[in-house]
């Protein structure tokens, strides 16, 4: 019998890395439809790559967790500048996640959507509930690396790296960065993120953040010992007096929330899931999404 191992989808992300490379410089029209007229391009690379991971990391527990409306989000209630220099998504993409989550659903593959909170606390919630009741293997499935902060000696990330995917560890982490993975969001408070409007401190880049946290572990201790830095970090003193609402600000929208209550009846045995090719092969065939099942 295979040992437990939870791969956790990042499901927004999947699908949406899935329907811009395929759409590239092509116009709604030209993106690959089923006869029904429901819009594919998307769904095919998600499952594709689902599938694939599942046969190449021997999975046996299976959960996509999404994020609600950007305007529902805890985050951006408390702070409306957050994620606001995003564009609506296209109709197509959104259409995909649709038809991809009643697909899913038929499938038997766990989903969760758990309003006010995004995906990634939800991913924090599962992976930590995971790691303490089982401390068995859990893998995330995303290329954003606000994940790191959850990596420990049971909870790795595949992601790309160099142009290929690894599965990278804590190891990894440790070894890359010289620091605890907790304290990943200490670097992404100093830098900020400008995807996701989170400001950080101006004027500290890449060069100074991950070496401010290595020597004083934390944007916290780094306040506290201000103005006395050491004198090669002479000139971001002035820069941090400057950023210092801003940087614990962005501490705080960059933090995972790893507490989320989940319903008193929610399993982790809930996850379970062992692929059906029968089943799979027809309802991706009734979507018209041709998929390579080993």
């Amino acid at each position: 019998m295979r040992e437990e191992k939870l791969l956790v989808i990042d499901g927004f992300n999947l699908l949406s890395r899935g329907y811009f490379a395929t759409a590239y410089n092509k116009t709604e029209e030209q993106l690959s439809r089923n006869s029904a007229g429901l819009y594919t391009n998307g769904l095919r690379v998600f499952f594709q790559k689902l599938f694939n991971l599942i046969t190449e990391y021997q999975t046996n527990h299976l959960v996509v967790a999404w994020d609600v409306k950007r305007e529902d989000t805890e985050r951006r209630q408390k702070y409306d500048f957050y994620k606001a220099s995003r564009s609506e998504l296209a109709f197509p993409l959104i259409q995909q996640y649709e038809t991809l989550n009643h697909a899913l659903d038929q499938l038997g593959i766990s989903q969760l959507t758990i309003p006010p909170h995004e995906a990634d606390d939800i991913i924090g919630s599962i992976t930590q509930k995971w790691s303490i009741e089982t401390a068995k293997d859990c893998l995330i499935y995303s290329n954003d690396k606000d994940f790191l902060q959850l990596l420990n000696p049971h909870t790795s990330q595949i992601m790309a790296q160099k142009k290929k995917e690894i599965c990278y560890t804590i190891d990894h982490f440790r070894d890359e960065y010289g620091i605890e993975p907790y304290q990943w969001i200490d670097v992404k408070a100093l830098l900020g993120d400008p995807g996701d409007n989170v400001p950080g401190v101006a004027g500290v880049g890449e060069k100074s953040a991950l070496p401010l946290i290595q020597m004083y572990h934390s944007v916290e201790n780094i306040y506290q010992l201000l103005p006395n830095l050491d004198p090669k970090f002479k000139r971001y003193i002035k820069k941090l007096i400057d950023g210092e609402e801003s940087a614990h600000i962005s501490k705080e929208l960059v933090t995972i929330n790893c507490d989320i209550a989940f319903d008193h009846s929610f399993s982790l045995n809930d996850l379970i899931y062992q692929p059906e090719y029968e089943k799979i092969r027809d309802i991706l065939g009734q979507l018209e999404v041709k998929v390579r099942l080993n």
